[in-house]
C-alpha cells in the first residue's frame, strides 16, 4: 500500500529503505512558487533514531508491515522481559533497550500492546494508567497535603518517580506511563 503526500499524519507508519518508521511531525508548508512541501520527522521504531525528510505534493511513502497485538507481560529476567501473545500464545523475549522506559511500569500478568514488525516485536506500550505500590520513600509529615512538594519514591518494579510528601510507604499510586507522573493514591 501507498500513502500519497496528502495522507500524511502524525501516527503513520511508513516503510523507508527497508526499515519501519512512525511520522512523529508533519508539517505543511506552501511557499509562493511552486509545488506544496510536507516536512516531516519520522523516529525509527527498530532503533529510535530520528530523521527529518521534505517531501514535494504528489510523492508516495510505501506503507510499513507494522500490526498492533494484545500480549501479557509474563517475568523479566536479568535484561530480558518475556511478553505472550494473548491469541496464539506465542512468547516473545525483549531487552531492556527494546522496550525503552516501559520496564518502569511493567506488573507480572499486566496486559499491554505489542508493535509487530513482520511478525517481530519492537516495542511495548504499556497501559496509560498503571497502578503501583510504594516500596521506599521518606515518611509524609502531617499537614504536608496543601503544599505541592514533591519527594523521590520506589515503586514495586523498583522504578523512582516523584510523588506529592503526603504519599507514604506501603500506598498504591496511579501513574501516567506516556510522562511518568504521579496522577493521584489510590484507595485499597
Amino acid at each position: 500500500m501507498q500513502y500519497g503526500t496528502s495522507d500524511f499524519r502524525k501516527g503513520l507508519k511508513v516503510q523507508i529503505d527497508g526499515e519501519p518508521y512512525l511520522m512523529t511531525e508533519c508539517n505543511f508548508v506552501k511557499p509562493g512558487k511552486g509545488n506544496a512541501l510536507y516536512k516531516c520527522r519520522l523516529r525509527n521504531l527498530i532503533r529510535g533514531s530520528s530523521l527529518d525528510r521534505t517531501y514535494r505534493g504528489g510523492e508516495t511513502l510505501e506503507s510499513a508491515d507494522v500490526s498492533e497485538t494484545d500480549c501479557q507481560f509474563l517475568y523479566a529476567q536479568g535484561d530480558k522481559f518475556v511478553f505472550m501473545e494473548n491469541t496464539t500464545f506465542e512468547q516473545y523475549e525483549m531487552t531492556k533497550e527494546q522496550i525503552d522506559d516501559a520496564w518502569k511500569y511493567l506488573k507480572d500478568g499486566m496486559q499491554c500492546m505489542a508493535t509487530l514488525y513482520n511478525d517481530f516485536p519492537i516495542t511495548i506500550n504499556p497501559p496509560i494508567h498503571v497502578e503501583l505500590e510504594i516500596t521506599y520513600c521518606e515518611p509524609g509529615v502531617r499537614g504536608d497535603t496543601a503544599t505541592n512538594v514533591s519527594k523521590p519514591a520506589t515503586v514495586e518494579t523498583g522504578a523512582e518517580i516523584l510523588v506529592p510528601a503526603f504519599v507514604n510507604l506501603g500506598d498504591v499510586v496511579r501513574i501516567d506511563t506516556r510522562t511518568g507522573d504521579y496522577v493521584e493514591r489510590v484507595k485499597k
